[in-house]
């Protein structure tokens, strides 16, 4: 050890450069093997796999580079620092793509408040082997401390730190050279940002990141009316016509949404050690005379999650490529169903148990145009055995809901949020009632136990509903909100569902519940392909609303003219007959590959025409430049969530 550091304090004694070319390699290792271990970025050839090991490299250079800005001992001091910050953002990319197989990007720091309710869930993700990658800041430090600085005002010349600039920038311009030879238009044309991670790198993608967030903002502020016909013209085009059958079947009817945290399709029917996981659910999708069970219905939501999935189900708009509209756009103007109902008489409510700044619902609702917002102030959160991370347990929360609920005047709107199917699946035992999976990985393990007690609260909830006689007067809707096993646990998903769980049949677990009861309409199996952006048209016109004078991209589900292609936030695709992955098409039947042809770029087009004309309206704030008939625009200032501890709460609209 003696010998190894007095070789290290001759090789690098006074000499900037050389501690910064350890840097700058220790860091490229170091990063490359978080990218194979970590991510998964699909590489296909030995170009991609090139790319991915030489992007850091342009990285550290221009990052680390400031430091050699400084004057003597100043620069090693610098390069440190800089090493540990590039780590810590490394780190906190891995730590968020375990959870959800995704990215940090910019607007995601802005829910950064979400975390402070986490608590079990953040350290749930943390692994023992993540101190590997703080160790070269380790070394980087015995390094520097074992040194003997002689030359106290030694500074890099200006010629050689642009010397080094342009080494780091040519390294970057064959980077980019090389990726956009692979995949053309690669900065133009993604929505996928595994695509500029694979290519480009994580530190690089940074960057980009933010100049598409400046060029984002800048969209409001430069937009204007002209800017929305298009978009109007697109909509009613592509919008499907009523199904006569159904249309105004639940007119003047109460609506119940029931918001399924975290739960996919697949659970339907399904056993573990034979018994039945979801017994209530499975009896729903099985009664034909009192359930429509779309067992082709998916998730469609981004970064945003559960908050993504509210956006679409009450606007029928996409969430945003990059962050929610939760907390990245409450302030827009929205035609939403509760303000589209609040003008139809209805009376609007949403019921969570949680706090209501939690994806800054109390922003976003006034701007929906809720009336009330039941969050975590009106419930009993003391019971700390029946409070987890996200809120309120479901059992009590469905339990204390009822009053509530029956204080408003109907016909009325609502939307219950539950939370006790989230990530991590915690789950005290004595309160399970089925064991758990045992493919030895802890997150799907517990998957099943907590799908069985929102099950059986659920069925709690209905026995409510059908006593008090709403169920025969209510429409009522379970939707899933987002995956609860993402693609990182696809080992564990094989053992439990005996079979290989590729890239093909990941997308195909894409599915989430949607049961809709509609009072005295017969239900049964509808197997058309969907998704929660064709939520909002389907209840509108089962209330009897004509939907098409609305900016909505998706359509009718129980329309004859359903359009069946159903995008994804990332750019992917599925219809009934192909299924869109990262650029490779699949037949979704048998799940064979399949060439390119006509059919398929039809579809692909109709998917980002879709996607880039949602983004367009949010992002540019258009429905502030047009007014569909017989709507009256919202003011948020009407609404007051405000909770009275005495008892009393000023929720309701006030008249202006």
């Amino acid at each position: 050890m003696n010998n190894f550091l007095k070789k290290s304090r001759h090789l690098f004694a006074d000499n900037i450069l050389g501690f910064f070319f350890i840097a700058v390699v220790l860091f490229t290792i170091k990063t490359y093997i978080g990218y194979r271990v970590e991510f998964n970025l699909g590489i296909e050839n030995g170009l991609q796999q090139f790319l991915l090991f030489i992007n850091p490299i342009s990285s550290a250079i221009l990052f680390f580079g400031l430091a050699l800005l400084a004057r003597g001992k100043k620069s090693f001091k610098w390069i440190i620092r800089l090493n540990l910050l590039m780590s810590l953002w490394l780190f906190f990319n891995i730590v968020y793509y375990r959870s959800f197989t995704d990215f940090i990007t910019l607007p995601t720091l802005t829910q950064v408040q979400n975390a402070g309710d986490l608590g079990p869930s953040i350290l749930e993700l943390f692994k023992g082997h993540d101190v590997f990658y703080f160790l070269d800041t380790v070394l980087l430090i015995v390094l520097y401390r074992f040194k003997d600085f002689k030359v106290e005002d030694f500074k890099v010349k200006r010629r050689t730190v642009g010397m080094v600039y342009l080494a780091g920038l040519a390294i970057f311009a064959i980077n980019l050279g090389l990726a956009e030879k692979d995949r053309p238009q690669l900065l133009s044309r993604t929505f996928d940002r595994n695509y500029i991670v694979k290519y480009l790198g994580m530190f690089n993608y940074t960057v980009y990141d933010a100049v598409q967030n400046t060029k984002t903002y800048a969209q409001r502020a430069t937009a204007n009316s002209t800017d929305i016909a298009e978009v109007v013209n697109y909509t009613k085009a592509t919008s499907a016509e009523p199904n006569p059958e159904y249309f105004g079947a639940a007119k003047g009817k109460n609506v119940i949404y029931l918001h399924l945290e975290s739960m996919q399709n697949f659970l339907i029917d399904y056993k573990l050690n034979g018994e039945e996981v979801t017994p209530f659910l499975n009896s729903l999708a099985h009664d034909k005379s009192d359930f429509m069970h779309f067992d082709n219905f998916f998730h469609q939501v981004g970064q945003g999650k559960t908050a993504d999935a509210e956006f679409m189900l009450e606007n029928s708009l996409f969430g945003l490529p990059q962050g929610a509209a939760f907390t990245n756009r409450a302030q827009n103007t929205y035609q939403a169903a509760p303000a589209i109902l609040g003008q139809q008489g209805y009376t609007s409510a949403v019921f969570h148990g949680n706090y209501k700044s939690f994806w800054n619902r109390d922003k976003m609702y006034k701007s929906l145009g809720f009336n009330q917002f039941f969050d975590a102030n009106h419930y009993n959160m003391e019971n700390k055995e029946e409070v987890l991370s996200y809120g309120l347990m479901d059992k009590p929360f469905f339990k204390e809901s009822i009053p509530m609920l029956e204080t408003l005047k109907q016909p009325f709107y609502t939307k219950f949020i539950t939370v006790s199917h989230h990530f991590p699946y915690a789950m005290d035992q004595e309160k399970a009632t089925i064991g758990k999976q045992t493919t030895g990985d802890a997150s799907v393990d517990n998957y099943f136990q907590t799908a069985r007690y929102a099950d059986e609260a659920l069925k709690e909830f209905f026995d409510y509903l059908k006593e008090s006689g709403l169920y025969d007067n209510s429409v009522i809707v379970m939707y899933g909100d987002h995956y609860g096993i993402s693609e990182n646990h696809k080992e564990a998903m094989s053992k439990v569902l005996g079979k290989d769980v590729g890239a093909f049949e990941n997308a195909q677990l894409q599915r989430v519940p949607l049961l809709i009861h509609v009072p005295g309409v017969e239900g049964g199996e509808m197997h058309q392909y969907g998704g929660q952006i064709d939520l909002l048209p389907t209840l509108l016109h089962l209330l009897g609303i004509e939907s098409k004078d609305y900016v909505q991209f998706g359509s009718d589900l129980l329309s004859k003219d359903h359009n069946e292609v159903v995008p994804f936030r990332n750019g992917d695709f599925v219809t009934p007959d192909v299924t869109s992955i990262k650029g490779k098409y699949y037949d979704t039947k048998t799940g064979e590959l399949v060439e390119e042809n006509d059919d398929i770029l039809n579809y692909k087009k109709r998917a980002e025409t879709m996607l880039n004309l949602s983004d367009q309206v949010v992002n540019g704030d258009l429905l502030r430049f047009y007014t569909p008939n017989g709507f009256k625009p919202i003011d948020p200032t009407d609404y007051d969530y405000t909770y009275d501890e005495e008892g009393s709460k000023e929720d309701e609209k006030t008249d202006k």
